[in-house]
């Protein structure tokens, strides 16, 4: 059974994730791949990987980036060496910056 959006979605992000889902199935169909077969490789159910190529935006992002690679799909980068890279570089910059956001509140000291 289907999931409900249970909250809104910015347009634009739900064309992405429809058009990676859409790209999902393109790849698995060029690659003579069922929906069942893709299920069983990616440890999913069928009707998983019809939500994912669906574009349904309740999809676990692990499994829609599972679904990708299994059907041959670059995602960032086309190499593990690259994303690795990047995942390090990403990581020293955070270090770099605070961990939390916090907004200081102002004192209502106009008597």
């Amino acid at each position: 059974m289907a999931k409900t959006a249970s909250r809104p979605i910015a347009r634009h992000a739900a064309d992405a994730v429809a058009l990676l889902g859409r790209s999902i199935r393109r790849a698995r169909i060029e690659h003579g791949m069922t929906a069942a077969e893709l299920a069983e490789r990616g440890g999913m159910s069928r009707g998983l990987v019809q939500r994912i190529e669906a574009g349904d935006p309740g999809c676990s992002v692990g499994a829609v980036f599972e679904a990708a690679t299994i059907v041959g799909l670059p995602l960032f980068e086309a190499d593990g060496p690259a994303i690795a890279a990047r995942l390090a570089e990403t990581r020293r910059a955070l270090q770099l910056l605070p961990s939390a956001v916090r907004h200081r509140s102002v004192a209502d000291d106009d008597f």
